[in-house]
């Protein structure tokens, strides 16, 4: 049997056993069209290890994660690449919460998970595994296990894992496809559960005791290793194979791994649902229109790849990442993605459209703002900076161009084109000296090579703020020729602090602290800055506070009186 999409039917079961707490995780994502032809189902669970009290939050965190960000990548790359890049993410995220926890030295105790994970597109399945829980394929009869276990064993009593999610920065995952057939069944478990449970057993009971209702299959399973003696927790996924695309279909599918490049567009021109208004911007970067959506009648943007750098490997990866970061980040200062309802024929990007302006023509129209104001601006750049590295990335390229305020005063960060995100190092395909940012704009860090961190993107923000006041750049145009760490001590800060503006002096400390050329003497996070612009800072007012003897001449004249008359009744007792 045959039909125009793939179905699936499904049976999960997960319970915490004879422990304590269920430090598994699962989940299931099928999607609707376009999504199921584009990107397939995705079926996952995660086991935490024993020896962690937070390893069920790293489990969680695994799977939706997956389940989320898989579902975010560009329908332009393939299902290997699209689910690697979001494991090695995630684990760079799993890995930063350990390294910044208190068990920073203790691997076995941090943020750390295995995970087995299934994407079914078309007519095959992808599996992708980490750790020792296990993926089965189930043929009639025959049992079939579909991963190895990354354990080491030390004894025949003792081992350990080798490899999970968060246990190191670099991520190795093990990745096959297969063809699928019609009534294959795919199963993924937990230790706790294959281990105590016989493949006699579960053909039996996925086949003919529980045939039809996968859910009761799923459970009667787990019961079993909870009678036969598990003492772990009891997580299994059941999915089989109803029915698959035709093979015209099939084909179709594939190719939308290939999305060819948009033709050049043009105002009131007809555009895979969309009708183009006006160029908005262009660029050697990209090519960006306003559009109205045929369905909705709703405005968007597009943008298109450049076509002088279509040729070009590191620029597309670039292009691709930018749609997969939008979708990622959910935030109110962030662009956001406009959703996709049809079928994409060409490679694009389509996101919301911002009525406003970009915040370097809102610094013409605005040459002098009052304080307040900016402080308002400020916070809510800050507010979207740190939705991207609450998922450890760095924007990279912060400038007044690449900040749009809407008619109603809210401030979103746009432009992903040069984001970094960690533990990815496709991301440095440009190569070590191409500095991706605006260079007024840019960290002195990333000119001598170093690597960048939250404190590089704090720079640019501070430099923004900086503009926004007095309109000028703290340190003009040197940063970007001081390629040593030994000339960029010697840039010097112009002050704030002009006849014609009335900027309070903490403020202009507060900004020197926050552009300082030595990233480690910046702040440590960006709620400091933000919290400095509207209150002085203690290191502040310790230095701008004024002697004793100006502030209180009677108590400074009595304490040196006191001390004297110590000093005398200690010579007379001698």
């Amino acid at each position: 049997m045959s039909s125009s999409q793939l179905t699936v039917s499904v049976g999960q079961y997960s319970d915490k056993g004879r422990k304590a707490v269920n430090q598994d995780f699962h989940g299931l994502y099928a999607p609707g069209q376009p999504q199921l032809a584009s990107k397939g189902i995705a079926i996952a669970l995660a086991d935490g290890i024993s020896s962690s009290e937070v390893s069920q939050i790293a489990s969680q965190a695994a799977i939706t994660g997956f389940l989320e960000d898989y579902y975010c990548t560009s329908e332009a790359w393939s299902v290997k690449k699209s689910v690697q890049r979001v494991l090695t993410a995630n684990n760079a995220w799993l890995y930063a919460q350990t390294r910044q926890s208190q068990y920073c030295y203790e691997k076995d105790k941090g943020y750390v998970c295995t995970l087995s994970a299934l994407v079914l597109k078309s007519a095959t399945a992808h599996i992708f595994h980490v750790g020792d829980s296990r993926i089965y394929r189930l043929q009639g009869h025959d049992l079939e296990q579909l991963t190895n276990d990354h354990r080491l064993w030390v004894s025949n009593e003792k081992s350990y894992l080798s490899r999970a999610m968060g246990m190191d920065s670099h991520l190795e995952i093990d990745y096959h496809s297969l063809s699928v057939e019609i009534g294959d069944s795919f199963i993924l478990a937990t230790d706790g559960v294959y281990e105590y449970v016989s493949p006699n057993f579960v053909c039996d009971t996925i086949n003919n005791r529980f045939r039809g209702n996968l859910d009761a299959a799923a459970k009667a399973i787990a019961d079993e290793a909870y009678r036969q003696g598990s003492t772990d927790n009891l997580t299994i996924q059941i999915i089989k194979i109803e029915t698959l695309p035709t093979p015209d279909s099939k084909e179709l599918y594939q190719s939308l791994t290939e999305l060819p490049f948009p033709p050049l567009l043009e105002a009131r021109m007809q555009f895979d649902g969309y009708t183009i208004t006006r160029e908005l911007h262009a660029s050697s970067r990209s090519h960006v229109y306003l559009a109205v959506d045929q369905d909705t009648q709703t405005p968007v943007v597009l943008k298109t790849p450049s076509i002088d750098l279509r040729g070009d490997p590191a620029y597309l990866e670039r292009f691709l990442m930018e749609d997969w970061i939008a979708r990622r980040i959910n935030n109110p200062h962030v662009l956001k993605p406009y959703a996709q309802t049809r079928k994409r024929h060409y490679l694009y990007i389509t996101t919301e459209f911002i009525d406003g302006q970009t915040l370097k023509q809102w610094m013409l129209d605005h040459p002098q703002p009052d304080m307040e104001t900016v402080r308002d601006i400020v916070e809510q750049i800050a507010k979207g900076l740190r939705a991207f590295h609450r998922l450890e990335m760095l924007h990279q390229d912060l400038r007044p161009d690449n900040i749009m305020i809407d008619s109603t005063g809210t401030v979103k960060i746009i432009d992903f084109g040069s984001t970094r995100v960690a533990g990815l190092v496709e991301m440095n395909t440009a190569g070590q000296d191409s500095i991706l940012g605006t260079a007024q704009y840019t960290a002195p860090e990333y000119f001598i090579g170093e690597p960048p961190t939250a404190r590089s993107d704090m720079f640019s923000l501070g430099v923004i703020t900086y503009q926004m006041l007095i309109g000028k750049l703290p340190y003009g145009a040197e940063v970007a020729k001081c390629r040593t760490k030994a000339t960029q001590s010697k840039l010097m800060y112009a002050t704030l602090l002009q006849p014609n503006r009335l900027i309070p002096a903490w403020v202009d400390d507060a900004v020197k602290k926050a552009v300082h050329p030595n990233p480690y003497r910046r702040y440590e996070d960006l709620s400091e800055f933000i919290f400095n612009l509207r209150h002085p800072h203690q290191a502040f007012l310790n230095k701008t506070r004024p002697p004793l003897l100006e502030r209180n001449p009677v108590g400074f004249w009595k304490g040196v009186s006191c001390i004297l008359a110590l000093i005398i009744v200690a010579l007379l007792l001698k």
